[in-house]
Protein backbone atom coordinates (compact mmCIF):
# COMPACT_ATOMS: atom_id res chain seq x y z
CA UNK A 1 0.00 0.00 0.00
CA UNK A 2 1.40 3.40 -0.93
CA UNK A 3 2.06 5.97 1.79
CA UNK A 4 -0.45 8.35 0.21
CA UNK A 5 -3.12 5.66 0.58
CA UNK A 6 -2.46 5.30 4.34
CA UNK A 7 -2.10 8.98 5.23
CA UNK A 8 -3.49 12.26 3.98
CA UNK A 9 -1.16 13.35 1.19
CA UNK A 10 0.67 16.57 2.17
CA UNK A 11 1.16 19.52 -0.10
CA UNK A 12 4.16 19.13 -2.40
CA UNK A 13 7.31 19.38 -0.29
CA UNK A 14 9.00 21.47 -3.00
CA UNK A 15 6.28 24.13 -2.67
CA UNK A 16 6.68 24.18 1.10
CA UNK A 17 10.46 24.35 0.85
CA UNK A 18 10.24 27.50 -1.28
CA UNK A 19 7.96 29.25 1.23
CA UNK A 20 8.85 28.14 4.76
CA UNK A 21 11.75 30.52 5.40
CA UNK A 22 9.79 33.59 4.28
CA UNK A 23 6.07 32.99 4.87
CA UNK A 24 4.61 34.64 7.99
CA UNK A 25 2.66 31.53 9.06
CA UNK A 26 5.70 29.25 9.32
CA UNK A 27 7.78 31.93 11.00
CA UNK A 28 5.03 32.74 13.52
CA UNK A 29 4.51 29.07 14.37
CA UNK A 30 8.25 28.61 14.91
CA UNK A 31 8.29 31.64 17.20
CA UNK A 32 5.55 30.15 19.36
CA UNK A 33 7.08 26.67 19.37
CA UNK A 34 10.52 27.96 20.27
CA UNK A 35 9.17 29.67 23.39
CA UNK A 36 7.10 26.66 24.44
CA UNK A 37 9.83 24.07 23.86
CA UNK A 38 12.48 26.16 25.63
CA UNK A 39 10.15 26.35 28.62
CA UNK A 40 9.63 22.59 28.63
CA UNK A 41 13.32 21.63 28.50
CA UNK A 42 14.64 24.38 30.78
CA UNK A 43 16.88 22.84 33.42
CA UNK A 44 17.16 19.41 31.79
CA UNK A 45 20.60 17.82 31.95
CA UNK A 46 22.38 17.44 28.57
CA UNK A 47 21.86 14.17 26.74
CA UNK A 48 18.05 14.07 26.92
CA UNK A 49 16.46 12.49 23.85
CA UNK A 50 14.13 14.48 21.58
CA UNK A 51 12.19 13.28 18.55
CA UNK A 52 10.23 15.29 16.00
CA UNK A 53 7.68 13.06 14.26
CA UNK A 54 6.79 14.09 10.72
CA UNK A 55 9.58 16.65 10.46
CA UNK A 56 8.86 17.41 6.79
CA UNK A 57 11.55 19.53 5.18
CA UNK A 58 13.26 20.15 8.53
CA UNK A 59 12.10 23.73 9.10
CA UNK A 60 10.94 23.15 12.68
CA UNK A 61 13.69 20.60 13.29
CA UNK A 62 16.28 23.29 12.62
CA UNK A 63 14.60 25.46 15.27
CA UNK A 64 14.61 22.53 17.72
CA UNK A 65 18.39 22.27 17.37
CA UNK A 66 18.61 25.79 18.83
CA UNK A 67 15.75 25.41 21.34
CA UNK A 68 17.02 22.13 22.82
CA UNK A 69 20.70 22.68 23.69
CA UNK A 70 22.41 19.49 24.74
CA UNK A 71 19.68 17.27 23.31
CA UNK A 72 20.17 14.03 21.43
CA UNK A 73 17.80 15.13 18.65
CA UNK A 74 16.29 13.04 15.85
CA UNK A 75 13.82 13.91 13.11
CA UNK A 76 11.59 11.27 11.54
CA UNK A 77 9.62 11.59 8.32
CA UNK A 78 7.70 9.13 6.15
CA UNK A 79 8.31 10.64 2.71
CA UNK A 80 11.82 10.20 1.22
CA UNK A 81 11.80 13.57 -0.57
CA UNK A 82 11.28 15.38 2.71
CA UNK A 83 13.91 13.26 4.49
CA UNK A 84 16.45 14.36 1.88
CA UNK A 85 15.42 18.02 2.19
CA UNK A 86 15.60 17.96 5.99
CA UNK A 87 19.03 16.33 5.98
CA UNK A 88 20.32 19.37 4.06
CA UNK A 89 18.95 21.77 6.67
CA UNK A 90 20.05 20.26 9.99
CA UNK A 91 23.01 18.64 11.71
CA UNK A 92 21.01 16.06 13.68
CA UNK A 93 19.84 12.62 12.52
CA UNK A 94 16.93 12.41 10.11
CA UNK A 95 15.40 8.97 9.57
CA UNK A 96 12.60 7.64 7.41
CA UNK A 97 9.90 6.22 9.67
CA UNK A 98 6.18 5.58 9.91
CA UNK A 99 4.50 7.30 12.88
CA UNK A 100 2.68 4.05 13.66
CA UNK A 101 5.92 2.05 13.57
CA UNK A 102 8.71 4.18 14.95
CA UNK A 103 12.18 2.58 14.86
CA UNK A 104 13.12 0.73 18.07
CA UNK A 105 15.00 3.13 20.32
CA UNK A 106 15.40 4.18 23.92
CA UNK A 107 12.42 6.27 25.08
CA UNK A 108 12.39 9.98 24.35
CA UNK A 109 11.99 12.66 26.99
CA UNK A 110 10.32 15.02 24.51
CA UNK A 111 8.39 14.29 21.32
CA UNK A 112 7.18 17.03 19.02
CA UNK A 113 4.56 16.56 16.30
CA UNK A 114 3.58 19.71 14.47
CA UNK A 115 0.60 19.76 12.09
CA UNK A 116 0.82 16.02 11.49
CA UNK A 117 -1.97 14.46 13.58
CA UNK A 118 -4.69 15.76 11.26
CA UNK A 119 -3.14 13.78 8.39
CA UNK A 120 -3.52 10.46 10.21
CA UNK A 121 -6.64 8.29 9.86
CA UNK A 122 -6.06 6.77 13.32
CA UNK A 123 -5.07 9.71 15.49
CA UNK A 124 -5.82 7.74 18.68
CA UNK A 125 -3.44 4.96 17.69
CA UNK A 126 -0.72 7.45 16.85
CA UNK A 127 -1.05 9.20 20.20
CA UNK A 128 -0.88 5.88 22.07
CA UNK A 129 2.24 4.95 20.14
CA UNK A 130 3.91 8.25 20.95
CA UNK A 131 3.18 7.80 24.65
CA UNK A 132 4.76 4.33 24.51
CA UNK A 133 7.87 5.96 23.00
CA UNK A 134 8.34 8.49 25.83
CA UNK A 135 9.88 8.16 29.27
CA UNK A 136 7.66 8.34 32.36
CA UNK A 137 7.18 12.06 32.84
CA UNK A 138 8.21 12.69 29.24
CA UNK A 139 6.46 15.43 27.29
CA UNK A 140 4.57 15.76 24.05
CA UNK A 141 4.25 19.13 22.30
CA UNK A 142 1.97 19.19 19.27
CA UNK A 143 0.06 21.54 17.01
CA UNK A 144 -3.00 20.89 14.85
CA UNK A 145 -5.39 23.00 12.74
CA UNK A 146 -8.40 24.34 14.65
CA UNK A 147 -12.17 24.27 14.12
CA UNK A 148 -14.07 22.50 11.35
CA UNK A 149 -15.80 25.82 10.60
CA UNK A 150 -12.48 26.84 8.99
CA UNK A 151 -12.35 23.74 6.75
CA UNK A 152 -11.41 24.75 3.20
CA UNK A 153 -9.68 23.81 -0.03
CA UNK A 154 -6.36 23.90 1.83
CA UNK A 155 -7.46 21.10 4.15
CA UNK A 156 -8.59 19.08 1.14
CA UNK A 157 -5.35 19.69 -0.74
CA UNK A 158 -3.23 18.86 2.30
CA UNK A 159 -5.03 15.57 2.92
CA UNK A 160 -6.44 16.46 6.32
CA UNK A 161 -8.92 14.11 7.96
CA UNK A 162 -10.13 16.63 10.53
CA UNK A 163 -9.60 19.91 12.35
CA UNK A 164 -9.78 19.98 16.16
CA UNK A 165 -11.32 22.02 18.95
CA UNK A 166 -9.61 22.40 22.32
CA UNK A 167 -12.16 19.92 23.71
CA UNK A 168 -11.67 17.25 21.04
CA UNK A 169 -7.87 17.56 21.15
CA UNK A 170 -7.84 17.28 24.93
CA UNK A 171 -10.17 14.25 24.74
CA UNK A 172 -7.96 12.51 22.17
CA UNK A 173 -4.89 13.01 24.35
CA UNK A 174 -6.59 11.81 27.53
CA UNK A 175 -8.01 8.74 25.76
CA UNK A 176 -4.47 7.84 24.70
CA UNK A 177 -3.25 8.05 28.30
CA UNK A 178 -1.61 11.49 28.22
CA UNK A 179 -1.93 13.95 31.08
CA UNK A 180 -2.83 17.30 29.51
CA UNK A 181 -0.93 20.28 30.91
CA UNK A 182 -1.92 23.03 28.51
CA UNK A 183 -4.10 23.55 25.44
CA UNK A 184 -4.62 26.84 23.65
CA UNK A 185 -5.68 28.18 20.28
CA UNK A 186 -3.18 30.46 18.57
CA UNK A 187 -2.88 32.39 15.28
CA UNK A 188 -5.79 34.52 16.55
CA UNK A 189 -5.49 37.42 14.04
CA UNK A 190 -5.88 34.95 11.17
CA UNK A 191 -9.37 33.77 12.12
CA UNK A 192 -11.47 36.42 10.31
CA UNK A 193 -8.99 36.70 7.46
CA UNK A 194 -8.87 32.95 6.84
CA UNK A 195 -12.63 32.47 7.10
CA UNK A 196 -13.51 35.37 4.82
CA UNK A 197 -10.56 35.03 2.45
CA UNK A 198 -11.18 31.37 1.73
CA UNK A 199 -14.93 31.91 1.25
CA UNK A 200 -14.20 34.69 -1.25
CA UNK A 201 -11.55 32.58 -2.99
CA UNK A 202 -14.00 29.69 -3.36
CA UNK A 203 -16.68 31.93 -4.89
CA UNK A 204 -14.18 33.61 -7.20
CA UNK A 205 -12.90 30.23 -8.32
CA UNK A 206 -16.40 29.10 -9.27
CA UNK A 207 -16.74 32.18 -11.47
CA UNK A 208 -13.45 31.62 -13.29
CA UNK A 209 -13.40 30.27 -16.83
CA UNK A 210 -11.04 27.49 -15.74
CA UNK A 211 -11.41 26.58 -12.12
CA UNK A 212 -8.21 26.10 -10.18
CA UNK A 213 -7.81 22.82 -8.35
CA UNK A 214 -7.75 22.72 -4.56
CA UNK A 215 -4.01 22.08 -4.74
CA UNK A 216 -3.45 25.10 -7.00
CA UNK A 217 -5.41 27.31 -4.61
CA UNK A 218 -3.49 26.00 -1.60
CA UNK A 219 -0.11 26.48 -3.27
CA UNK A 220 -1.13 30.03 -4.16
CA UNK A 221 -1.59 30.78 -0.46
CA UNK A 222 2.00 29.69 0.19
CA UNK A 223 3.40 32.53 -1.92
CA UNK A 224 4.34 35.39 0.43
CA UNK A 225 2.82 38.78 -0.49
CA UNK A 226 5.41 41.29 0.80
CA UNK A 227 3.16 43.91 2.47
CA UNK A 228 0.68 41.35 3.82
CA UNK A 229 3.52 39.10 4.96
CA UNK A 230 5.15 41.87 6.98
CA UNK A 231 1.86 43.01 8.50
CA UNK A 232 0.87 39.50 9.59
CA UNK A 233 4.29 38.85 11.10
CA UNK A 234 3.87 41.97 13.22
CA UNK A 235 0.32 41.04 14.29
CA UNK A 236 1.28 37.47 15.23
CA UNK A 237 4.58 38.26 16.99
CA UNK A 238 3.06 38.87 20.48
CA UNK A 239 1.56 35.38 20.55
CA UNK A 240 4.98 33.82 21.10
CA UNK A 241 5.26 35.65 24.44
CA UNK A 242 1.68 34.89 25.48
CA UNK A 243 1.72 31.20 24.59
CA UNK A 244 5.25 30.82 25.95
CA UNK A 245 3.85 32.08 29.28
CA UNK A 246 0.96 29.59 28.90
CA UNK A 247 -1.82 32.09 28.50
CA UNK A 248 -4.94 30.60 26.97
CA UNK A 249 -6.03 32.56 23.89
CA UNK A 250 -9.77 32.70 23.12
CA UNK A 251 -9.64 31.51 19.51
CA UNK A 252 -7.20 30.85 16.67
CA UNK A 253 -6.71 28.94 13.44
CA UNK A 254 -4.35 26.47 15.14
CA UNK A 255 -4.16 24.66 18.49
CA UNK A 256 -1.13 23.87 20.63
CA UNK A 257 -1.01 21.26 23.38
CA UNK A 258 1.57 20.20 25.94
CA UNK A 259 1.02 16.82 27.60
CA UNK A 260 3.02 14.50 29.82
CA UNK A 261 3.32 10.73 30.07
CA UNK A 262 2.22 10.01 33.64
CA UNK A 263 4.07 7.53 35.78
CA UNK A 264 0.63 6.30 36.90
CA UNK A 265 -2.87 6.85 35.46
CA UNK A 266 -3.98 10.43 36.05
CA UNK A 267 -6.79 12.75 35.06
CA UNK A 268 -6.19 15.65 32.70
CA UNK A 269 -4.94 18.81 34.32
CA UNK A 270 -7.12 21.84 33.54
CA UNK A 271 -5.30 24.50 31.57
Amino acid sequence: MAASDRYGQPLAFADLLRSEDRHFWFRARNGVLSRVVRGVVRGWEPGYRVLEVGCGNGYVLRMLEAACPGADLTGSELFPEAVANAAQRVRCRVVQADVYHLPPADPYRLIGMFDVLEHLPDDAGALRGLRAATTPGGRLVLTVPAYMALWSHTDEAAGHYRRYTPTTLRAALVAAGWQVEYVTPFMLPLVPLMWLGRKVAAVANRLRGRRRTELEMAVGELRPVPVVNGLMRALLAPEALLVGARWRLPVGTSLLAVASNPTAPAAAVAA
